[in-house]
């Protein structure tokens, strides 16, 4: 499995694309905060860059990468390793490799420009999201045999959570809005990984005073550590959870 991995990570570190990914997210960044006036603004901002583009670039890269080596994959199961070992090394693999496009474009902007708790936990997020949606990748690429197909799946996993989630929650609270609904909504955010990482931002900047009642439901929550410990534990069975189901297709599939 370790050479497995050091052969995927040698592999994708020559890809030019990934080294554009960095510089990508290092430039837009600092653009956002040379134009914003404000720096908690900035920041918001480039929370809602993240949240959108993060799993989009890793859904569609990871997808696209697990089709071009079904060859390579096909070799190695010719050989003594075991499925498990394959998948496993094409998660660490994507997982490693993003997360250092995350770390230099984003966490390096960051740390330069505005580094403060928020910045912090939003390095975090985005480096979560980052494992979340490499499994959901991969996931989508063992259920669909053909790459139009899973393709097709990855985009459809990326509308629900970041278009789709949403406005069934907006439609939730709109028809229950005479109700105390917002430990509801406080429990159904836990479904949806994208809206888990924008809420542990967002309740440290000054953007959740202007939440209304539903932001200190919200702050009250998550201000604590063991909140939080449970948001990132949450984060991860999001990771744990689809390469799970990955596996146990993968297992039974005919290459």
């Amino acid at each position: 499995m370790y050479k497995l991995t050091k052969f995927i990570l040698t592999d994708l570190l020559q890809n030019w694309i990934i080294h554009l990914f960095a510089l990508f997210f290092l430039f837009v960044i600092m653009g956002i905060f040379s134009l914003e006036g404000q720096e908690d603004k900035a920041l918001v901002s480039v929370l809602s860059l993240v949240l959108l583009v993060v799993p989009m670039l890793v859904m569609i890269f990871s997808t696209i990468y697990y089709y071009n080596m079904s060859d390579f994959v096909s070799l190695m199961l010719a050989q003594p390793v075991q499925r498990g070992q394959v998948l496993g090394s094409l998660l660490i693999g994507l997982g490693l490799v993003f997360s250092l496009v995350v770390a230099i474009g984003l966490g390096y902007a960051l740390w330069w420009l505005h580094w403060s708790s928020a910045a912090w936990s939003l390095l975090l997020v985005a480096l979560a999201l980052v494992w979340v949606f490499v499994s959901m990748a991969i996931f989508a690429g063992v259920v669909a045999k053909d790459k139009a197909r899973g393709m097709g799946l990855s985009l459809l996993i990326w509308a629900y959570f970041i278009l789709v989630f949403d406005g069934v929650v907006l439609l939730l609270m709109y028809n229950f809005s005479d109700y105390p609904i917002e430990k509801v909504v406080l429990m159904i955010t836990f479904l949806n990984p994208v809206d888990l990482g924008r809420v542990l931002v967002l309740m440290r900047t000054e953007a959740a005073a202007l939440m209304g009642y539903s932001g200190a439901v919200f702050k009250h929550f998550f201000e604590s550590t063991w909140s939080t410990i449970v948001a990132l534990m949450a984060l991860l069975v999001w990771v744990i959870l689809p390469l799970l189901l990955s596996l146990r297709l993968f297992r039974h599939k005919n290459l």
